[in-house]
C-alpha cells in the first residue's frame, strides 16, 4: 500500500512540474523583442527565458519603428516632451529682452561637428532673444578643467549656463554651486549626478540615445547580413549618453540577433577619442581576423575606427556603425565605404530648445525637466537630405563631391 501511495505522489509531483514548465514557456512567448526596446527594464531577455532563436529580427522593419520617434526616457525616468513643443511667444522674448541677460556655453569638447552646431544654435537663438553670450568653453574632455572653465565663467556673474557635463560625477557640484548662485542651468544631453530637476537645473535637452543605440545595431545586423562576428568599442567613463546607447545596442543584439556574436567588448577614455578608438580597434581586428563588424559609439572615435580598419587591409570584409552625423564619417558612408550606416540626432534643434527653455526660466516660467528630439536612420542613398535635416544647413562639398561620385 505504501509503495503505491509513493508511487501516485511521485506522478502528481510529475505533472505538476510540467505544468509549471509549460506556463512558463507560454508566458515567455508573450514578450516581443519590440517591447523589450521600448522598455529597457521590463523584464528577462529573450535570451533569458530560452526563446532567443526565435526572435531573429528584419532590420529595416525594426528602423522604420523607430524611425523618427525617440524612446529615451529621463535619468529619473521622466516621460520626455519633444523640443518641438518648446516655444516662445514674441510678447516674452520682448520681456527677455528688456532683462539684458547674459549667458555662458560650457562644452565637454568643440572640435566635432555636434559640439559646433550646439554652439551655433545657441548663440543664434540667444541673439534673437537679445541675450549676450559671455563664454564658450573647451576642456577637451577633462573634467578637472570644466571645473575651473565653470568657475571663472561663475565670476562673471551669468544668468544662464547650458552645459554637457564632462564626467557626471566629479562636475556636479560645479552644477549645483551656479544654481546656488542664482544662475538657470540648462544640461545638453546629461545632468550632473545627484541634481534634482526643477530645483537644481531648468532641464536636460537630450537626443534619442536609447533609440540611436539601437539604430546602430540595426543598421550593423543590416550590414553583415544578421549573422556574424562582430565587436563593440564603448566609451569608458561615466558619461550616461554614451552609456544607454552601449546598453540598448546589447540588447538589440542578444534580444534580435541570436546568429550575430559579440565576440570582444572594448572601451578607451581620454582626449584623443579618434586615437584611443584607433588602438582597441587594431588590437581588435588583430585578436579577432574574422570579424564582420564593429560598433562604434560615436562619430569621432570611429574615425579612429575606420583608420584601423583600412591599416589592417580588412575595409571589403569589416563593416563600421556609429552614432551622430560627422563629415568625415558622412564622407565615408556616401562614398560607400567602410561605414555602413550611422544613427543621427536633431542636433541644431536642441540647441535652440535649450536656449528657449534657459529664456523662458529667467521668466519664471514652468519647463519640462527632460526634453528630448527624434532620432534618424543616416544611410548612403539619403546622407545629403538627412545633413539638412540635423544641421539646417547645406551639406558641405566635400560630401555632395563623396555622393555624386558614385551616381
Amino acid at each position: 500500500m505504501k509503495k503505491v501511495l509513493i508511487l501516485v505522489l511521485a506522478a502528481a509531483m510529475v505533472l505538476t512540474l510540467f505544468t509549471a514548465c509549460a506556463d512558463g514557456g507560454a508566458a515567455a512567448s508573450e514578450t516581443t523583442p519590440q517591447e523589450s526596446v521600448a522598455t529597457p527594464d521590463s523584464g528577462e531577455s529573450a535570451a533569458a527565458s530560452g526563446e532567443q532563436a526565435e526572435t531573429s529580427c528584419d532590420p529595416d522593419e525594426k528602423l522604420a519603428e523607430l524611425d523618427g520617434k525617440s524612446i529615451t526616457v529621463g535619468p529619473n525616468g521622466e516621460t520626455p516632451v519633444f523640443a518641438s513643443e518648446i516655444s516662445i511667444t514674441d510678447e516674452q522674448i520682448e520681456q527677455v529682452k528688456a532683462m539684458n541677460l547674459k549667458a555662458a556655453i560650457a562644452m565637454q569638447y568643440t572640435g566635432n561637428d555636434w559640439s559646433q552646431a550646439q554652439i551655433d544654435a545657441l548663440k543664434a537663438t540667444f541673439e534673437k532673444y537679445g541675450i549676450e553670450v559671455i563664454a564658450v568653453t573647451d576642456p577637451n574632455f577633462d573634467a578637472a578643467q570644466q571645473t575651473a572653465d565653470i568657475e571663472s565663467i561663475l565670476a562673471m556673474d551669468p544668468d544662464i549656463l547650458v552645459s554637457i557635463p564632462v564626467d557626471t560625477a566629479a562636475n556636479s557640484a560645479i552644477y549645483k554651486k551656479a544654481t546656488e548662485q542664482g544662475v538657470k542651468v540648462v544640461f545638453m544631453n546629461q545632468a550632473g549626478d545627484n541634481l534634482v530637476p526643477g530645483e537644481d537645473y531648468v532641464t536636460i535637452v537630450s537626443p534619442d540615445d536609447m533609440g540611436n543605440g539601437a539604430r546602430c545595431a540595426h543598421l550593423l545586423a543590416k550590414a553583415i547580413g544578421g549573422k556574424g562576428k562582430i565587436g563593440i568599442i564603448y566609451y569608458d567613463a561615466v558619461f550616461r549618453t554614451t552609456e544607454i546607447r552601449y546598453d540598448e545596442a546589447l540588447k538589440v543584439f542578444e534580444e534580435c540577433y541570436p546568429e550575430i556574436e559579440i565576440v570582444e567588448e572594448q572601451g578607451f577614455s581620454g582626449s584623443d577619442s579618434s586615437g584611443a578608438a584607433g588602438e582597441v580597434a587594431a588590437a581588435m581586428l588583430t585578436k579577432h581576423p574574422d570579424l564582420d563588424g564593429i560598433w562604434g559609439i560615436w562619430d569621432v572615435p570611429s574615425e579612429g575606427i575606420i583608420a584601423a580598419v583600412k591599416q589592417a587591409g580588412m575595409e571589403d570584409q569589416v563593416a563600421v556603425t556609429t552614432i551622430d552625423l560627422g563629415l568625415n564619417v558622412g564622407i565615408e558612408l556616401a562614398k560607400g565605404g567602410v561605414i555602413k550606416g550611422l544613427a543621427a540626432q536633431q542636433v541644431y534643434d536642441a540647441g535652440v530648445a535649450e536656449a528657449t527653455c534657459a529664456a523662458l526660466a529667467c521668466l519664471g516660467e514652468e519647463v519640462p525637466t527632460f526634453i528630448t528630439t527624434s532620432g534618424f536612420v543616416v544611410e548612403q542613398a539619403n546622407v545629403l537630405d538627412m545633413w539638412k535635416n540635423v544641421y539646417y544647413a547645406d551639406p558641405p562639398q566635400e560630401l555632395v563631391a563623396a555622393a555624386e561620385a558614385l551616381q
